[in-house]
This record gives C-alpha cells, sequence and structure tokens, in this order.
C-alpha cells in the first residue's frame, strides 16, 4: 500500500483483496478496469502499454474485434453441454487445430496446468500400452527451473522452493536434469530403461525468459526418437506467434510428440488448452480414463477458433520476429549499468538487472508504472517484458523511450 497515492481510487479496490482474498499473489499496486488493444486503462484514468499481455495469454491484444465477436455470437446460442452430449463446435475446433498444427487428435482442458497435467498422463498411458514398460514403473525427465504450473503432480518436480515447499508428500515418477543439458538427458536415456517422455519448455519463459542453445531442441527430440521417448513440448506461453514463429519449436523444425497449448488460445478471453498427439499416443487413452466438464465447450471451442485465425491471418508471428529484433537491439544500445543483459526471441524477452539491491527489478517496475508501462519482475533481478503481438514499431519505440526514461530516474 506504499506505492499508492492517498487519493488514489486504487487503494478501496487493493484493500478488498487484501481483506477478502487469499495472498499467494503479490500484484504490481495497479487496479485496472478497461482495456483495447495493447492498452490498458487504470480505475484513475491514467492509461498504461501493457507489456506483460496476461503472460502471454493476450497475444492478440486486449478485446481483439474477431475474438470479442466470436465470443459474444456464441454465448447467444449455446455455452456448456459437458461432454456428455455432441455439440456442433467443439468437431469444427478439432479439425482446425490438427490440421494447423499437423496432428491427428486434439484433447481440450482449460487451463495450462490441466493441459500439463493431461500431457503427463498420456505419456504414461502410452507408456504403459505402447512401450509396455511395467506398471507404474514409468519416468518423465523433466528440466531443472521449470514452469509448468501448481499442481502438486507437477510441483513435485519443481526446483522453485515457494512453489514446492510444504506441500509433500511429492508425486514420484520424475527425474530432474538441468535444462540445455544434452549430455546428461542422454545419460539419463542409456541408464533408465523406463523412461516414457521428456517434458520441455522451449524457452524458459519463467525461469527469466531462458533462451537454449541453438541445436538444443532438435538434438534432445532426436535423442527422444532415438531411445523411443516421447518428446513433450510445453508451449503455453512460448507458442502461438510469441517468439516469431507459430510455435518456438518451429525455430528447429522440431515437431512434438506431445504439445501443449493455453493462454493464447483464447486471446485473454477464457480459460482453454489443448493437448495434441497422433493417433498412437492419444487413443492410448479410452471414455471415462480423463476428461473435464468444462473441457471442449463451445463457447470456448468458438473463441479458439477466432483467436488462431487472427494469429495466422494477421501474421502476428511475422510481427513479432520483426519487433523482437528491434526490442533486443534499442535496448541493448542504451548502454545502461542496470542492464546487465537482454535475451529472448520474438516478444518474449527479458532484461537481467545489474543492481545490489534485491528489490531493484520491482521498484524498476514501479518507475515503469509511473511513466505508463506495465511489466512485472520473475525470479528477482529479471523484468520479463511481453507486449500483445498487435503493437507496431512506433507504439514498440515509445516504449523502449519508456523502459530507458525508467531506468535513467532508477539510477539518478
Amino acid at each position: 500500500m506504499s506505492d499508492i497515492l492517498v487519493s488514489d481510487k486504487s487503494g478501496y479496490y487493493i484493500s478488498l483483496e487484501e481483506q477478502h482474498g487469499a495472498h499467494n499473489y503479490h500484484p504490481l499496486p495497479v487496479v485496472l478496469e478497461r482495456s483495447e488493444g495493447v492498452y490498458v486503462w487504470d480505475v484513475n484514468g491514467k492509461q498504461y502499454f501493457d507489456f506483460l499481455s496476461g503472460y502471454s495469454a493476450l497475444n492478440q491484444g486486449h478485446r481483439h474485434p474477431r475474438i470479442m465477436q466470436a465470443l459474444t455470437e456464441q454465448a447467444q446460442k449455446l455455452t456448456l453441454t459437458s461432454r456428455a452430449f455432441y455439440n456442433n463446435q467443439l468437431g469444427e475446433f478439432e479439425k482446425y487445430i490438427t490440421k494447423l498444427f499437423g496432428y491427428d487428435k486434439v484433447l481440450p482442458m482449460n487451463s495450462g496446468a490441466e493441459a500439463v497435467e493431461t500431457a503427463l498422463k498420456l505419456a504414461r498411458k502410452w507408456a504403459y500400452k505402447v512401450k509396455q514398460i511395467p506398471t507404474n514403473d514409468a519416468q518423465i525427465v523433466v528440466c531443472g527451473n521449470n514452469f509448468h504450473g501448481r499442481t502438486i503432480s507437477i510441483v513435485s518436480f519443481s526446483s522453485d522452493a515457494d512453489s514446492k515447499k510444504e506441500f509433500g508428500p511429492y508425486t514420484p515418477g520424475f527425474i530432474v536434469i538441468p535444462y540445455n543439458d544434452l549430455e546428461t538427458l542422454e545419460e539419463f536415456f542409456q541408464q533408465e530403461k523406463n523412461i516414457a517422455a521428456f517434458l520441455v519448455e522451449p524457452i524458459q519463459g519463467e525461469a527469466g525468459v531462458v533462451v537454449p542453445d541453438e541445436g538444443y531442441l532438435s538434438k534432445a527430440k532426436t535423442l527422444c526418437e532415438k531411445y523411443n521417448v516421447l518428446f513433450i513440448a510445453d508451449e503455453i506461453q512460448t507458442g502461438l506467434a510469441r517468439t516469431g514463429k507459430m510455435l518456438a519449436c518451429d525455430h528447429e523444425n522440431v515437431h512434438p510428440d506431445i504439445l501443449i497449448l493455453g493462454k493464447a488460445l483464447s486471446g485473454g478471453v477464457l480459460p482453454v488448452s489443448t493437448v495434441l498427439a497422433n493417433n498412437e499416443i492419444m487413443l492410448t487413452i479410452l471414455p471415462g480414463e480423463h476428461g473435464s466438464t468444462y473441457g471442449g465447450n463451445p463457447l470456448a471451442c468458438a473463441v479458439a477458433i477466432a483467436s488462431l485465425q487472427v494469429l495466422t491471418e494477421e501474421n502476428l508471428a511475422d510481427n513479432a520476429e520483426k519487433l523482437g529484433n528491434i526490442f533486443r537491439e534499442e535496448i541493448g544500445k542504451l548502454n545502461n549499468p542496470l542492464v546487465k543483459e537482454v535475451r529472448g526471441k520474438g516478444l518474449l524477452n527479458a532484461v537481467v538487472i545489474n543492481h545490489p539491491d534485491e528489490n531493484a527489478a520491482w521498484n524498476i517496475c514501479l518507475k515503469l508504472r509511473d511513466n505508463g508501462l506495465l511489466a512485472k519482475p520473475t525470479h528477482g533481478d529479471k523484468i520479463r517484458f511481453a507486449p500483445p503481438l498487435v503493437m507496431n514499431e512506433e507504439q514498440l519505440r515509445e516504449c523502449i523511450a519508456i523502459i530507458d526514461k525508467s531506468l535513467n530516474e532508477f539510477v539518478a
């Protein structure tokens, strides 16, 4: 509350959340009430550039007209049937998304964490029915400093103490290895005969936009093929045009055995996630073995089709590639002592802050807020910069100027 002005309307709404809500988040002190495109407005009427995009759920920008139209039109007809019955939207969505990404089948869910859990279950089922791993012996290899969600199974293989501590006992069956380490990956493939899958983020977003070495993903996929291990790509944050390609895996022409999507799949309108795979994998799960009341609901399906069409027809991946190159080049030119490193792909970027104060990144984000740009720190000394992909070059350069100004004010 110390970062809120006395005359600011925000204090009222923040106090409501403090009093009545769980304290499981630490938001930047700004209260938003309106949005459009690359902009959001707070309860005081102040305008900001959104440089978080709902953790990349708003790749198409806030309230994209085509997505809102799809939402509104479908909401007037049918919103939910459950999977107890067919509806006239699910099949259309399944056909569209499987054709777009080149898979036989899709399994729709809601949140990203649900989709990750679905992929883990699918990999284990494949391991027992196809690879013939002894029941309950399947292992899944994951990477250190990962972020795949916050369910019990997922935090069981997290290396983030805040996500994991005092939530045990933990789910067994996971092997954690360093990210971007092919040698260790192959060592475990050689030693452990019961490995079902390798789960990986093509770029580690929550860890601070950690980009692996060139060739890491393609070589990891080759190793998976050699040892009959499924390659699972968590593209919930990196996918859907964010990194300058439709998928981050596309930078190395990798086609995952299991592909996990979410976030921007609905353009920030409602929770939609999916798991895509071919028949050999997907059809190992039979009726009654997995499901979701809201997964595949007609409202979500109509919105998801529109969201994907916006990404492809408006060439947002190309725009992300172009603007991302400009962003990293221009931030690198600032020669500000606070900027230790700028890294990323497309419009998924992070700036590593060079300052002895562990709260420096947070305080810089407060300066950014005061100057009209919203971003959020991650892992202490890193600030993630991920604007909507509908941003244009003029807007981007205005934002770079805001970042420059904020950094200089912080130094002063």
